[in-house]
């Protein structure tokens, strides 16, 4: 992993806590939240306030997040609202956190500014000892407050100044007086700048975790369903249907159809398709080079060219259904008929527009492992794991790849790949470009989804 730190594709924007006054405040907020502390005297965190150096101390990776379901957060800036999220248990908790320090970010501002503040991203269960529980969170509820309690004595002294205001006697009452006398030294004058961190509940009917193996939840669609990393019946009983494992890609491909939640990338406005296809085929020569252990060279285009003429009959499925979506791109090739069955299928879809666009890409990330890039970008846990198992050689290709075309300009990558960023409040998918109709599918009685090409001699529009 040292290439990719190196490269700051692995705990980059982390945030450095090195002033002795903060690392002061980090240990009286991990104190309070573990009971233990660090010795360290700089070290960097991630936007809950999780440091990777501290983790490596502790010998804990999930020291501010005991049992994977409720994580613990530390913030001692709201500059941390840009960082990563490290060690991602469930795919909504970055998002989650994003929302509370934008909707609270003048609080937090003025909190952090005298105090470290910690929280709790709080689940409706407090441990997933088997996998149907994991149906059961459906929201998390954020509450947090400073180490000192500011927000909790400031509530106190609104409420005496309350009863000061509306008691006759009130400023005969001395205890009463010197009670909100003491919580204003603490507090300062809250009537004229009250501070205020109120309890915010987030719904999450729809998520990816990494317990069990992996595991993606979709109950809030017109037909929900689970999708397992690892094979169905690893996950036991579940009190939802379909349960499916990614060896079902029929069934997956006709699910995602009727749910409207993918695209083809050739009929989605404002994509180069060409480029992306090309790329998608570079990676997946790069995969099937390896595995040969053939030269690759500097891994450019034209070095490419020459392994798969190598590899002629040889070639990836893969590969040469992209190729087939490519010449009809161009012009140069007839309307492809692309079903589910094919190895290639997953490669030509991207997530539709809507506030699960990010979870379908990650899902997708899994069906499509050889487009590196897709997975760098939506599914970093997968992505790491995966690039643990590769070559040196490919490692490296990726990483200069990584280096040269993605991380320059990562947000007009990530746009010009998916589309723009869908909004925190999204509630519909906006109505997708018009192509080719699709064929009905067949997954539910387990044939081949036609998918998004139709049938043979489609034809361009």
């Amino acid at each position: 992993m040292k290439r990719l730190i190196a490269a700051g594709l692995m705990f980059g924007n982390l945030v450095e806590i090195s002033s002795p006054a903060l690392v002061e405040r980090y240990n009286r907020a991990l104190k309070h939240l573990t009971g233990k502390t660090t010795a360290l005297t700089d070290f960097h965190i991630d936007i809950s306030g999780y440091s990777p150096e501290i983790g490596d101390e502790l010998d804990d990776e999930l020291y501010l997040n005991p049992n994977g379901c409720n994580r613990q957060f530390i913030l001692l800036t709201t500059s941390q609202k840009t960082a990563p999220l490290l060690n991602m248990k469930f795919s909504t908790s970055r998002g989650i956190l994003v929302q509370f320090i934008e909707a609270n970010e003048a609080q937090l501002f003025a909190l952090t500014a005298r105090d470290a503040v910690a929280g709790e991203l709080q689940g409706s269960v407090y441990e997933v000892s088997t996998p149907a529980r994991l149906l059961e969170m459906r929201q998390v509820t954020v509450e947090a407050d400073t180490i000192g309690g500011h927000v909790a004595d400031a509530e106190k002294l609104a409420a005496l100044i309350d009863r000061f205001r509306q008691e006759p006697d009130g400023w005969r009452d001395d205890r009463l007086i010197e009670s909100m006398i003491a919580l204003a030294r603490k507090t300062g004058d809250v009537t004229r700048v009250p501070i205020s961190l109120p309890a915010m509940t987030f719904q999450q009917p729809n998520f990816w975790t990494s317990h069990f193996g992996g595991v993606y939840v979709f109950q809030d669609l017109k037909f929900p369903g689970v999708i397992s990393t690892l094979p169905r019946e690893s996950l036991g009983a579940m009190p939802i249907s379909p349960v499916m494992d990614l060896s079902r890609r029929n069934q997956i491909a006709e699910w995602l159809e009727r749910n409207g939640l993918v695209e083809p990338i050739v009929q989605a406005r404002g994509m180069d398709a060409a480029a992306v296809l090309r790329q998608k085929m570079d990676f997946i020569l790069v995969e099937a080079a390896d595995a040969l252990n053939l030269e690759i060279g500097d891994a450019r285009r034209t070095e490419l060219r020459k392994i798969a003429y190598r590899l002629g009959d040889a070639l990836p499925e893969e590969f040469l259904g992209l190729a087939a979506l490519l010449r009809w791109v161009e012009g140069v090739g007839d309307w492809p008929r692309i079903t589910s069955e094919n190895k290639s299928y997953f490669y030509t879809l991207r997530a539709a527009a809507g506030k699960d666009r990010d979870l379908v890409n990650m899902l997708l990330a899994e069906l499509a492992p050889m487009d590196v890039r897709q997975m760098f970008i939506v599914h970093k846990e997968r992505f790491y794991s995966a690039y643990a198992t590769w070559s040196d050689r490919k490692r490296q290709y990726v990483v200069d790849f990584l280096e040269r075309e993605y991380k320059v300009d990562a947000q007009g990558a990530r746009e010009a790949l998916f589309g723009p960023e869908p909004s925190m409040d999204a509630r519909h998918r906006p109505e997708m470009a018009q192509g080719p109709k699709p064929a009905r599918g067949m997954g539910a009685v387990g044939g081949p989804v036609v998918g998004p090409w139709g049938a043979a001699g489609g034809g361009r529009k």
